[in-house]
């Protein structure tokens, strides 16, 4: 008699969610586990009337005990990463243009959950952030130079969420060998990226879009770059002909790329940047009398827990305020917000409260998200995280 395949049982009507197309099933959904399935192994996942709901990835030291990877009867095998990884590169043949760094997969919104793989020219940087992801990395790295024809394959697998998955921080090549600084081109600037010790993988490629967009409407005017990182706003707006760009970063190694930047793409004598923290800074601006013309908010997550979020909000309606204080009447505010927690209704509140304190009406000339090549699955509101207002002062 054949062994019956490893499984997860849900619990009475926590099917729902996975029906509608959601890929993670929590530790409290799971009503049995069948077998003794080892960690990253393929399981089946089934209602609690043992009806088939998918196949997923097992990760039994994470709250989220199974990944789901395909609601079919099918095999998870190396054909079915290859069509996978396939279809991940198919649309970004069809949504990336004009630039040589971009995200090839995107985890969950590619249906690859705990796979991340950015191509900066010929070097993959892959992280692995779950036990089932990071098990096939060989396989996947394999897969991957097969299909992209990339030279090298980097691991930063440094981010702290691996720990909760019982993994261990690690970085390194997998495969070949590449330079740990890659010159990247987007639209008409080219930037320096620091796979090794930048954020994330060394540039933020889902600003991409956003950063070419409202480049232009800082044209003849003063800019402000509030954590401004490796100043990929700012050099954008110098090349789109702000008079004068002042960025400000609270880490010195980044202030030390964005100057670099700039001489790269000519705009060093338009561009200034000083290592500070934005609150304080902002602050002294607006005591120093500056006024601005274009002002970007950048800031990191500040809300990476849901408990977090009442400290996040207080720290985005201070940022906001200051921002709003120092701009012309007629200027542009661009302000974003990487943290899930913080949904667009609740950045939208803070920003109304801070233009009132600030004494600034606005008007919203368009309001934006991450870049086509971070697409979010319709049904998983956890991949859609970034939000950005491009908004003007009136009167």
């Amino acid at each position: 008699m054949a062994a019956r395949a490893p499984a997860v049982v849900l619990r009475r009507g926590r099917d729902r969610r996975l029906r509608s197309g959601h890929l993670w099933v929590y530790e409290g959904e799971v009503e049995e586990v069948v077998g003794t399935p080892a960690p990253g192994q393929v399981v089946e996942v089934r209602s609690w009337r043992q009806e088939f709901l998918g196949r997923g990835l097992y990760s039994p030291q994470s709250a989220i005990r199974v990944r789901l990877l395909t609601d079919r009867d099918e095999p998870v095998d190396e054909a079915f990463f290859e069509r996978r990884l396939r279809e991940a590169l198919r649309l970004r043949q069809r949504v990336v243009s004009g630039t040589t760094a971009y995200r090839l997969v995107y985890g969950e919104g590619d249906l690859l959950p705990g796979l991340v793989v950015d191509r900066y020219n010929d070097l993959l940087v892959m992280q692995t952030l779950t036990v089932g992801a990071d098990v096939r990395k060989e396989l996947l790295a394999d897969l991957l130079t097969g299909l992209t024809g990339a030279k090298a394959v980097y691991l930063r697998n440094d981010p702290h969420s691996r720990e909760l998955e019982g993994l261990p921080r690690h970085q390194g090549f997998l495969r070949g060998e590449a330079d740990l600084r890659q010159e990247v081109q987007e639209g008409p600037a080219r930037f320096l990226v620091d796979v090794q010790r930048g954020q994330k993988t060394g540039w933020f490629c889902d600003q991409r879009e956003n950063r070419l967009s409202v480049a232009g409407l800082a044209a003849g005017g003063e800019a402000l770059e509030v954590f401004c990182y490796t100043g990929g706003f700012g050099v954008h707006a110098a090349l789109a002909g702000a008079k004068s760009v002042l960025g400000v970063e609270i880490s010195e190694e980044a202030v030390e790329l964005a100057q670099e930047n700039a001489r790269r793409n000519g705009v060093q004598d338009r561009c200034t940047y000083r290592v500070g923290n934005a609150f304080d800074e902002l602050r002294a601006l607006y005591r120093a009398g500056r006024q601005f013309d274009w002002v970007v908010l950048d800031p990191p997550a500040f809300a990476r827990r849901k408990d977090a979020v009442p400290r996040a909000l207080a720290g985005y309606r201070d940022v906001n305020l200051w921002a709003l204080k120092l701009l012309r009447p007629g200027g542009f505010l661009v302000t974003c917000s990487c943290s899930y927690h913080v949904d667009e209704a609740a950045l939208w509140s803070v920003v109304l409260d801070a233009a009132q304190d600030a004494g600034r009406r606005l008007r919203l000339v368009e309001q934006r998200s991450q870049a086509r090549d971070h697409p979010a699955l319709a049904a998983m509101p956890e991949t859609r995280y970034l939000k950005c207002f491009v908004l003007q002062v009136v009167g």
